[in-house]
């Protein structure tokens, strides 16, 4: 009896069930993060998790269903700042959520998955559009609901692009000076841009 047919008698423990899910999404991140959404395949992120395709697709689904269960649990610490936002007074909220934000691009842990994030998300509607339901759904709608202000949601949205933006440009495109900037040189212009993009009249 050869060692691939006795691992096909019966079901996989639970145990081992979650590390194969969870050897899958890491695999899936690091290549959507190297290759992009286009260039990313079922087959290849199977190849880099040690597994047949045909699991990829039993957990998850599609390409566009393991792209989303990817960016969900790496942007998960993201999540947070809308806790950033309610966490003090009003008119310190610019350079709170500007910190917290540039806080995750900087932790190298937390930096790669983003980066595979935004690459897909440029250059594939699909990966775009995954991403932004995830945003709009999870992180600016929360934002907007501490602002309380009419037009909150287009606030938030403004200051989301002013973070981002500056994120892609510095931690992406690595425009210098802004790539090697000191971080705090860097919050002290962005954080009262976005403090301006949700509070002022």
């Amino acid at each position: 009896m050869t060692g691939a047919t006795a691992r096909r008698r019966g079901r996989p423990p639970r145990a081992e069930s979650g590390d194969t899910r969870d050897r899958i999404l890491a695999a899936a991140r690091e290549e959507f993060s190297e290759r992009g959404y286009e260039k990313t395949s079922v087959r290849g992120i199977a190849k880099a998790a040690g597994v047949d395709s045909a699991l990829v697709h039993h957990y998850f689904g599609t390409k566009e269903q393991v792209f989303e269960a990817a960016i969900e649990v790496a942007f998960a610490p993201a999540l947070n700042a809308p806790n950033a936002v309610a966490d003090g007074p009003l008119d310190g909220v610019g350079e709170r959520l500007t910190r917290f934000v540039f806080g995750v691009w900087e932790n190298p842990t937390t930096r790669t998955p983003l980066l595979a994030i935004l690459r897909s998300a440029v250059n594939n509607e699909t990966a775009a559009a995954v991403f932004r339901r995830l945003v709009a759904a999870q992180l600016l709608r929360r934002i907007a609901a501490q602002v309380d202000l009419p037009d909150a949601e287009l606030r938030a949205e403004l200051a989301a692009a002013q973070l981002v933006g500056t994120a892609m440009m510095r931690y992406v495109i690595k425009l210098e000076p802004l790539a090697s900037a000191d971080l705090e040189q860097i919050i002290a212009r962005v954080a009262p841009v976005v403090q301006g993009h949700l509070t002022q009249p």
